[in-house]
């Protein structure tokens, strides 16, 4: 048969053929080789590399994560220390003379202070209201002891605002808590809104410790108050009863204060960050701020040290 005899031709030719001879005779006839799952040597080392080096920088950021919370802790820890040692050592018993006894010594006081509180949202409603205005009535006691004339209480949602009776009631309480029948007295204003001086205290008596003034401010007299002052100035320009060349930094530094307030010496944050809130942005120009770290609260260490802190500031102005 052909077949059979061709087979055996091939099978004589083939026994002569070379194994690399039979490989090239058959590779164009043989599907493309697939990719071999076996990883070579080079990539091998490349995978332990990138493994090692992933796992690296998870060691370093784990320990830099150690390290700063072990900070933090540490940092923690010491302001609680210090604040609790501060607490012991000065401490106003509600007593004024106190407060003079500790401020003794200082070369100045500031004759304005404000002062920044928060209505934090978990204490939204009754209690957080009361807290707060007894957070502004130790403030106030603590002035009025120290004899600082003026205070200013930032809240920024302005619910101290909506409360003015109220709080000119639980201040005037705590000033005679402090003071007894020798309570100063007592003026509550805000921007805009009439001053409520010695409300319905009828009894309340002259006395030589003076007077405090508590100035209860919110978010709408800090930006929203220099629009409308520009406003104002350029329809003024406008109209032609106020010329460009009149206006000048000293004209709208006594508007913003005849409007809102005079600028403070000193501005006291009680939390435990640096923010503002929208606090009036001219009139702290020049004020001197104290924060003190890792602090969450309204106390009287603090109130103590930020005053001993503007004692030594000195206040350099260029030409």
């Amino acid at each position: 048969m052909v077949a059979s005899r061709e087979t055996q031709i091939y099978r004589k030719d083939a026994a002569n053929l070379s194994v690399q001879e039979r490989e090239k005779l058959l590779k164009p006839y043989l599907p493309a080789p697939k990719r071999s799952l076996q990883i070579t040597k080079r990539s091998k080392s490349q995978a332990i590399r990138m493994f090692l080096k992933t796992q690296l920088h998870v060691f370093v950021y784990a320990l830099m994560h150690i390290l700063f919370s072990l900070y933090i802790r540490a940092r923690q820890a010491y302001h609680i220390i210090l604040d609790r040692v501060f607490a012991t050592l000065y401490y106003h018993h509600r007593a004024p003379e106190l407060i003079k006894q500790d401020i003794r010594g200082l070369d100045k006081i500031p004759q304005h202070l404000s002062v920044i509180l928060d209505l934090k949202e978990e204490e939204q409603g009754f209690a957080g209201l009361e807290k707060l205005l007894d957070d502004v009535a130790e403030i106030s006691a603590w002035c009025a002891g120290a004899g600082i004339p003026m205070l200013s209480v930032y809240e920024k949602t302005g619910i101290l605002k909506d409360h003015i009776q109220r709080t000119h009631r639980v201040v005037s309480s705590k000033l005679h808590s402090y003071f007894g029948r020798r309570v100063p007295s007592l003026q509550i204003q805000a921007p805009h809104v009439p001053s409520f001086l010695n409300g319905d205290d009828s009894e309340q008596t002259p006395s030589p410790t003076g007077h405090i003034s508590v100035l209860l401010l919110s978010a709408e007299d800090g930006r929203a108050t220099l629009v409308d002052l520009t406003k104002t100035l350029a329809e003024m320009s406008q109209r032609r009863k106020l010329s460009a060349e009149d206006i000048s930094l000293d004209l709208i530094d006594a508007e913003i204060s005849e409007s809102v307030m005079a600028e403070p010496d000193l501005l006291i944050l009680f939390g435990p960050y640096v923010e503002l809130q929208g606090y009036p942005p001219w009139q702290i120009r020049l004020t001197e701020i104290y924060h003190s770290q890792d602090n969450n609260g309204v106390g009287y260490q603090i109130f103590l040290r930020a005053l001993h802190n503007f004692a030594n500031t000195q206040m350099k102005f260029g030409r």
